[in-house]
């Protein structure tokens, strides 16, 4: 099953708030999984900001807009309960509490009114399922895919010498190699037609990597990364890195996770993604900053 959007979520919310006691937002995101049977990995299911679960999210803002409503209101730190107008909803048996059903409240649409633009439609956000940091989020996510693909056009029309000089710069950004200098110096010098370079895989130099960057425009297949472990083996190694700007066959995948020797493979999207975590190639262009109310600093002695 599904889980079920902020809006779905407000009636159950405030049935789950009908016994007047004070309950923990946690209490209600229990309750509210269990009565909706959500399994374990749904109730786990994180934001794709990471910063929250899913069904925590929703049930909170359930409870916002429940508040503002006057249906719902907060007691002490993290703690709320059902006001006399919530029990006198309650009381008229509703099917469904939601955005539209809320709106009958002045002080939801005093509310709505402060959040929504002067040239939005009245039910322009009606059936919006997803929450403000849902829908936040999936527009971060819209802008980072355009990003990402955009940026992987950019490395297949580069120059082998340039990405070998990318992937050497991804790889000292992500903590290996020391610093930039050694690191250039010893990537693309190794004399190896199967290798494209080693670096070292700490500051101490404890243990070296190998690597091999190559601009692919087919799928890799499991020869190529059979030749690799070969030159591995050849050199007593025990790591090293496939870095491709295509991506890898379901054999060569297997192979890479049976032999003895550790081989990493990066295909072009993963290779994208760690450009933007550690800001290779790209710049930002602006910054959201999301707080939440300090409970602590409105307590009273």
């Amino acid at each position: 099953m599904a889980i079920p959007d902020y809006q779905t979520l407000m009636l159950p919310l405030l049935k789950f708030l009908s016994d007047e006691q004070e309950h923990a937002l946690q209490e209600a995101v229990l309750h509210l999984s269990k009565e909706f049977g959500l399994s374990q990995e749904e109730c786990q299911q994180l934001l794709p900001s990471g910063q929250q679960t899913v069904i925590r999210n929703r049930v909170g803002w359930a409870r916002t807009y429940m508040v503002k409503a006057g249906l719902i209101e907060p007691v002490k730190r993290g703690y709320f309960k059902i006001t006399a107008k919530g029990k006198d909803v309650l009381g008229k048996k509703p099917d469904r509490i939601d955005v539209r059903f809320l709106e009958q409240f002045p002080d939801f649409l005093a509310f709505r009114a402060i959040h929504n633009k002067p040239t939005e439609k009245p039910d322009e956000q009606l059936d919006v399922k997803q929450t403000p940091e849902e829908a936040l989020d999936s527009a971060y996510q819209r802008l980072r895919e355009d990003l990402e693909a955009e940026i992987l056009d950019q490395v297949k029309s580069a120059s082998p010498a340039f990405f070998e000089r990318l992937v050497v710069e991804l790889l000292v950004r992500m903590g290996y190699g020391g610093n930039l200098h050694d690191a250039g110096q010893a990537v693309g010098q190794s004399g190896d037609g199967g290798i494209d370079g080693i670096i070292k895989e700490d500051r101490l130099g404890l243990d070296v990597i190998y690597i091999q960057a190559k601009r692919w425009q087919g799928t890799v297949g499991r020869p190529e990364i059979q030749k690799f472990a070969g030159v591995l083996q050849g050199h007593r190694a025990r790591k090293g890195v496939f870095i491709t700007t295509s991506d890898f066959s379901k054999e060569a995948l297997e192979y890479s996770d049976r032999i003895e020797s550790r081989i990493v493979l990066i295909d072009g999207l993963r290779l994208v993604k760690f450009m933007v975590d550690n800001n290779v190639g790209v710049s930002t262009s602006r910054t959201y900053d999301i707080k939440r109310i300090d409970s602590d600093y409105f307590l009273e002695e």
